[in-house]
């Protein structure tokens, strides 16, 4: 091709997993280059995911593969994680690989630069390829500042294409600060008290540990132990079905493989009382999902536990604690400002 002249985009629709598996590295070196960088749509995450469809959020025998990748010169510049499916309660339709309700934020992958034509030559190329593709598009889990939600409404404005959006959820985060003292004087005086006092009951009661799941420890043992608690915890007792605790298994052995993984465990007098499972990325500590011990409620184990992951993601140099989906009220007691998750549904024929 000439000098100066940009080669098109090239697109594709990958229904094969063996095909998906090719794409490894450059998925995940697009993800960490995407406009809106999240563990969510890493290879190591979405591979997981698929593989028991979210802990059985969806069926097997209804749902099937359609990822749509982009290329240019050769380079992969965008995907779609798509895939096809429907159950009584959710119409025939593509959606994100990773949705509903365990991957907390969703999107296409492609550099902000590229996304406008990307998303302009998707919807080109699933009307185009209608025998094998849904028009249907059911999308969730957008970040509400995602940069893909203004290109599609605008594309369907352009196309004539009715279209619509909807706050599913609000998602906390907490900015942090250079240090502990002054990130706790971003917080109210009263939520200022309440973290110190929780913390100073702890320590008086309590010989107190806390501690990070590291290379030299026996990381089997470790994850067993956080999924037993989660089966203890009364608030997780509906969530944790056998398909779920296969997933988080899985879930949490990729994260550890990937470099990827924040398991910390609060210890009271030697025993477990609290376990928080993070990702690490982008500069940000991303509190997936936590178990408590209720034999320790009395001691707010939590509180103290949240507080020292904040504490370290500050000595770390991070810029925020993602709390992910969820209006928890201790979320906002700790600083947290809302971001909110958003659908997007179209039909393209």
């Amino acid at each position: 091709m000439p000098e100066g002249i940009i080669e098109p985009m090239q697109f594709s629709l990958i229904t094969d997993p063996a095909r998906w598996d090719e794409l490894g590295g450059e998925w995940q070196a697009l993800a960490e280059n995407t406009h809106t960088p999240v563990p969510f749509l890493e290879f190591w995450y979405l591979k997981t995911w698929w593989q028991t469809l979210g802990g059985g959020e969806w069926q097997r025998e209804t749902s099937r593969l359609h990822i749509i990748t982009a290329r240019q010169d050769g380079a992969l510049i965008g995907a779609a994680p798509l895939f096809f499916t429907q159950k009584e309660d959710a119409p025939p339709a593509l959606r994100f690989i990773g949705q509903v309700e365990v991957s907390d934020y969703l999107d296409f992958l492609c550099p902000r630069d590229h996304l406008q034509p990307f998303l302009a030559g998707l919807f080109d190329f699933i009307q185009n390829e209608s025998r094998v593709l849904s028009p249907a598009l059911d999308l969730a889990n957008f970040m509400d500042d995602s940069p893909s939600l203004p290109i599609l409404h605008a594309l369907c404005e352009q196309r004539g294409i009715a279209c619509s959006s909807e706050i599913l959820q609000p998602s906390p985060y907490i900015p942090l600060k250079a240090d502990w003292e002054a990130y706790l004087a971003s917080i109210s005086k009263k939520q200022r008290h309440e973290i110190r006092r929780k913390i100073r009951n702890a320590e008086t009661r309590h010989e107190t540990n806390w501690y990070i799941l590291g290379n030299g420890q026996n990381s089997p043992k470790e994850l067993q132990a956080f999924i037993d608690m989660m089966r203890n915890d009364p608030d997780k007792v509906s969530f944790l079905t056998p398909k779920m605790a296969v997933y988080m298994e899985q879930l949490a052995a990729s994260a550890l493989e990937q470099n990827r993984l924040h398991l910390s465990f609060l210890t009271l007098d030697g025993q477990k009382s609290a376990a928080f499972l993070s990702f690490l990325g982008g500069n940000k500590l991303w509190v997936y999902n936590t178990a408590m011990e209720p034999a320790f409620t009395a001691d707010s184990p939590g509180w103290v536990l949240l507080a020292k992951e904040i504490n370290w993601a500050i000595e770390q140099g991070m810029t925020e604690v993602d709390m992910m989906r969820g209006d928890e009220a201790y979320k906002y007691r700790f600083g947290g400002i809302d971001r909110h998750v958003i659908s997007f549904k179209a039909r393209l024929a």
